[in-house]
């Protein structure tokens, strides 16, 4: 039985898969793209070291966190409002409401990207960024779920340390696979598993399937796909006994070993998927012809109210403005994108996060809630 490392770890904040999930999938991704789709990404980002997709894969988290970015803290996840584990599902008129969800960020920083030609660099820059951290993030099975809040309210403890559900998934189980969490750790993981994606490996026979229906000019339904998969694992894999299976038990060793194959075939995914959207988009915004070239100055992103928006059914061609909203709710259900409008979870994430700062992520020292 490998010793509880994390005890030994300073614990960074609770981010999406945390630092080391990102990171890996980001360096994954970026060894297996193709080589024009490197200079292509290197070239919005102002960056042609190595790391440049891994260095910029937890922006997202940080960037939300902030009094300009704080818009965005909604498009991290979708609130399926289903009965796990009896039942398990994801469907985006019913759980996309509100303020947005990562399906419909995926989808609209997708078209802006594609958009290149009619933004300015620092808005497609921005898209980028979200797009390497939001496919990241739609692959952890409890972004894609409601219960207990995404499981932030399942209070368990990791290795003796009290935690929860989702904190353990984020962060604790990865790094207690890995022992460590530092940039050259995700290097090394992402170097492990791009062997096990060769037609040898253990991904290698089951990789085609995760790209299933990836279509960049269908970003929503693609989406979907990957929110619905992520989603799947939280009846068959995080909660097979319901909430009461876990709350207040002690996750290592035995939950750790009945998991952390899932966790790592889902940081895998990522990163296979990443590499396949972007050269997906690569491909698309370099066999534009005739438009003009990104602009090199503009007013960047804009949070909500600020700019004209643009409407649910309005095309990119029709929908660009002079000032671009970055809102990510171009996509949103009917009648969607009104305070309001929340469903039930996110009405409980209103009422546990506070009414006053709606989705701004809060550490609690004893649940890391976010």
């Amino acid at each position: 039985m490998r010793l509880p490392l994390v005890l030994a770890l300073p614990l960074p904040g609770v981010l999406a898969w945390g630092n080391l999930g990102h990171q890996t999938i980001a360096h994954l991704a970026s060894t297996l793209i193709h080589p024009s789709t490197t200079t292509w990404a290197q070239t919005i980002l102002n960056d042609t070291s190595e790391a440049y997709l891994a260095t910029i894969s937890t922006w997202a988290d940080t960037y939300r966190r902030t009094a300009e970015g704080a818009f965005s803290a909604p498009f991290h996840y979708i609130d399926a409002n289903d009965d796990p584990p009896r039942s398990c599902g994801v469907d985006f008129e019913r759980d996309c409401l509100g303020e947005g969800c990562v399906v419909s960020a995926i989808a609209n920083y997708t078209r802006r990207v594609m958009a290149a030609d009619v933004l300015d660099a620092k808005e497609v820059d921005y898209a980028l960024r979200w797009i390497v951290h939001f496919v990241g993030d739609i692959t952890q099975p409890l972004h894609d779920e409601a219960v207990e809040i995404g499981g932030n309210g399942i209070n368990v403890t990791f290795s003796g340390r009290k935690t929860n559900l989702h904190a353990s998934w984020d962060t604790a189980i990865p790094e207690q696979l890995r022992g460590g969490y530092t940039l050259a750790d995700a290097k090394a993981w992402a170097e492990n598993l791009t062997a096990e994606l060769a037609p040898r490996g253990k991904f290698g026979r089951v990789k085609e399937g995760w790209v299933k229906g990836m279509n960049v000019d269908d970003p929503k339904e693609t989406a979907m796909i990957w929110a619905k998969d992520g989603n799947s694992f939280v009846c068959d894999t995080v909660i097979p006994e319901g909430v009461e299976g876990v709350e207040g038990e002690e996750l290592f060793p035995a939950y750790y070993e009945g998991v952390v194959d899932v966790v790592e075939m889902q940081i895998a995914k990522g990163g296979y998927r990443l590499a396949k959207w972007l050269d997906g988009i690569a491909e698309s915004v370099e066999g534009k012809k005739g438009r003009k070239g990104v602009k090199k100055d503009g007013p960047g992103p804009k949070a909500p109210g600020k700019g004209k928006g643009l409407g649910p059914k309005r095309s990119v061609e029709e929908s660009v403005e002079e000032e671009w909203d970055l809102s990510g709710r171009d996509l949103l259900p009917e009648g969607a994108g009104v305070r309001g409008l929340l469903s039930p979870a996110q009405r409980r994430r209103e009422a546990v996060l506070g009414s006053g700062d709606l989705y701004i992520p809060r550490l609690s020292t004893k649940t890391g809630v976010q």
